[in-house]
């Protein structure tokens, strides 16, 4: 019996899936950090916040220690660790040769800012794959864990929800797709990934983890199509 596709569009997150990213950016906010509060509190405090948008990070300190930064700790913070992923950071082994062996129209839903995303496919060699879209956190009035941004790159592809495969290394960012409707793959291959980071995901519904971007394009194909017996008349 011939296969039915399913799935007609495949999303994937930034920071973590297709740079090697979120390990700086959380070394950069330590340091900036660590000048206000102590830092072994601290370290305890950020452990899971991986995938929040930094002012949720921030409000989070500042609700635990009892402090106000500086207005402008947060522009500050956020120039200095794009920055340092300018000059450090390198995509995610395999990812370039993942993404194009795969039969799917591409976009791009971040919690970052759209500049940023730009550069990390630059930088990766993407740019001209992402054949729907980037769409970034200042696109929609509410960043993940929200379901906004997930739901706006599907709007643009003309998708329904059901019908697109996400691939995430965050649980805000795999809730936020779970929210959408939309079927999740974890990615567990980044730097900053604890071990105990796959059962997280699988708890929130996540299904399917990868802890190698050689393993993409099969698991793809396998999720990408139904047996004719199984799709609804």
């Amino acid at each position: 019996m011939t296969p039915v596709r399913s799935i007609d569009l495949l999303i994937c997150d930034c920071d973590g899936v297709l740079i090697d990213s979120e390990i700086i950016s959380g070394r950069v906010l330590r340091e900036s950090l660590a000048e206000y509060v102590p830092l072994e509190e601290l370290e305890v405090l950020l452990n899971g916040t991986f995938g929040l948008q930094s002012r949720d990070i921030l409000a989070r300190v500042e609700a635990h220690f009892g402090i106000r930064l500086p207005e402008d700790f947060h522009p500050q913070q956020r120039a200095r660790s794009e920055a340092a992923i300018h000059r450090e950071v390198n995509a995610i082994a395999g990812v370039r040769d993942a993404l194009l062996s795969i039969d799917l129209p591409l976009a791009i839903a971040s919690n970052s800012r759209y500049t940023a995303v730009e550069h990390a496919l630059q930088r990766s060699e993407l740019r001209e794959r992402v054949d729907i879209g980037i769409f970034a956190a200042e696109q929609v009035e509410r960043p993940k864990p929200a379901p906004d941004v997930y739901l706006l790159a599907a709007k643009a592809a003309g998708v329904a929800p059901q019908r697109c495969l996400v691939v995430e290394d965050s649980a805000t960012g795999a809730t936020a797709a779970l929210t959408a409707g939309m079927q999740v793959i974890g990615f567990l291959g980044a730097s900053h990934i604890p071990p105990e980071h796959g059962e997280t995901l699988r708890q929130l519904g996540v299904e399917h983890l990868i802890g190698d971007m050689r393993e993409l394009p099969a698991l793809v194909r396998r999720l990408s199509y139904l047996p004719a017996a199984d799709v609804l008349p």
